[in-house]
């Protein structure tokens, strides 16, 4: 059984191991500001002519057990292991199927999905079904905990319409932050058969950031000392951030080929804010698929468990290299912004092959109708309040009900954020449709299951309980607060 640092004594130190991966982030940070770099002398490992080196390990695909069109049958188990996420140093990992991220779910819509999950940790668990649709037995909510030895089975159906990027990670009651922070979460990518953008280079990028100590296993301060009371207010960032379970990989690219990225925010806390120097980016997409229009930015916010679909534009030159980074953003109460906060962080090293020119592909006028909920059908307003470690002024209990709501009906939520740091706020079970933010409407029409909602701002959104009685779970996403008690429950009857 692994111990829990967070029961022992010491202070946060960032370890050889971490050290290993910090040693590039002043050079790349300066190189970010210019665009471009040449990092061979930074310790990067440069590909050969032919790029050979050049793709990261991608997130391994589950099996699928029952290799029928309409049924996927998978096994998925959690336990234990060690994973060398930095040069030449193992680390005591929580992975499922021995890897982490944890193996990419391939999922169609209208197909039948049957997940035997194997908790071989030391601790009961949940697995939690990100941003899908099913029924609340299936949703792995803190209301149905599987013990140490157990295993359960997952049963749903992908509903027409889901097409999206979505996620899977435990949710047990207190332990989500320490369960999901020692390596286990994965991702879900759903299709459709009329995918408008199933011709163009796809990668799936699932970022994570993490602290590691000089023995090689995760920080995980006490929680009575000065880290440890941080992390617990402000949510637990890491100085390393992992992209695919690797920090900095090299990602290739053809100039002039259009790529489709998905980009999953798997951390716990950390906002990051994407841009690629010299590039626009085209945001295409966010949680629950794809939008109808295509939208031009130069950096795109993505907040924890937030998804967003980018088409990355190969407008550079054969050899040519450029940082793919966060930019600054403030998330954070003043008395708690680290001392970097500021500074751009390198995410990944974008190098353009010397290859065949890739061939620019039009796009369709509409990539895919995304059909309004409608006000005027709303039966209500419910306000919900978000403090600092409350809902509505109070602490979660599994034994109360802090609302209701009924089956085929629509609502208008009104989140007030109460506090000057951002909470993200997920709900379960029930795709919504963001209204306006500060009383702006919101103009781009989209599926989301969580929405930031930045500090002193308000945020209405739509959504309806069209299907799926029972009791769901609100919440902060910031998981140290969720696990602190910032969620609410909901009874849909």
């Amino acid at each position: 059984m692994l111990p829990d640092p967070r029961s022992s004594h010491g202070t946060y130190a960032a370890g050889p191991a971490a050290l290993i991966a910090l040693s590039l982030v002043p050079l790349l940070a300066s190189c970010a500001a210019a665009g471009q770099t040449h990092l061979e002398a930074s310790g990067v490992a440069a590909a050969d002519e032919h790029g050979k080196a050049a793709a990261p390990l991608a997130p391994p695909v589950a099996t699928d057990l029952a290799a029928a069109h309409d049924t996927v049958r998978v096994r998925i188990v959690a336990a234990p292991t060690r994973l060398e996420l930095l040069g030449g140093v193992e680390t005591p990992v929580w992975a499922y199927n021995g890897s982490t991220p944890g193996p990419t779910l391939e999922l169609r819509e209208g197909q039948h999905v049957v997940v035997r999950f194997h908790n071989r940790l030391p601790e009961e668990t949940t697995v939690h079904w990100h941003g899908l649709r099913l029924p609340v037995s299936a949703d792995g909510s803190p209301f149905d905990p599987i013990a140490p030895g157990d295993s359960f089975t997952y049963a749903f159906t992908v509903p027409q319409g889901s097409a999206g990027t979505y996620l899977y990670h435990p949710h047990p009651h207190h332990r989500t932050a320490w369960q999901v922070g020692m390596g286990l979460y994965g991702a879900i990518v759903i299709r459709a058969e009329d995918d408008p953008l199933a011709h163009l280079p796809e990668r799936l990028l699932v970022l994570h950031d993490t602290r590691f100590r000089p023995d090689g296993t995760f920080d995980f301060p006490p929680r009575d000392s000065e880290q440890g009371r941080l992390d617990a207010e402000n949510g637990r960032e890491g100085d390393v951030v992992l992209v695919n379970g690797r920090p900095l990989p090299e990602l290739a690219i053809r100039p002039g080929e259009t790529q489709r990225w998905r980009v999953v925010n798997a951390s716990a806390a950390r906002v990051y804010r994407l841009a690629l120097p010299g590039h626009t980016l085209l945001h295409v997409g966010s949680d629950g698929g794809l939008f109808e229009r295509p939208v031009e930015v130069d950096d795109i916010v993505i907040a924890n468990t937030e998804r967003v679909e980018l088409l990355v534009r190969g407008t550079g030159a054969p050899g040519e290299r450029v940082v793919l980074r966060s930019l600054p953003y403030d998330r954070y109460m003043p008395m708690w912004r680290p001392a970097d906060w500021d500074s751009p962080l390198p995410l990944a090293v974008i190098r353009y092959r010397a290859a065949p020119r890739g061939q620019a592909t039009p796009l369709p006028a509409t990539l895919r109708p995304v059909p309004p909920l409608d006000e005027a059908d709303a039966i209500g307003t419910r306000v919900v309040r978000l403090g600092q470690g409350r809902i509505d002024g109070r602490v979660m209990d599994m034994e109360r009900v802090d609302g209701s709501a009924r089956l085929g009906t629509t609502e208008v939520w009104e989140v007030r954020n109460l506090v000057g740091m951002d909470h993200p706020f997920h709900l379960h079970g029930f795709p919504f449709q963001v209204l306006s933010r500060d009383g702006q409407p919101v103009a781009q029409r989209s599926w989301k299951d969580t929405v930031n909602v930045p500090k002193h701002s308000t945020v209405r959104l739509i959504v309806r309980f069209d299907r799926h009685a029972g009791l769901w779970m609100y919440h902060c996403h910031i998981l140290e607060h969720e696990d602190d008690g910032m969620m609410g429950i909901l009874e849909v009857r």
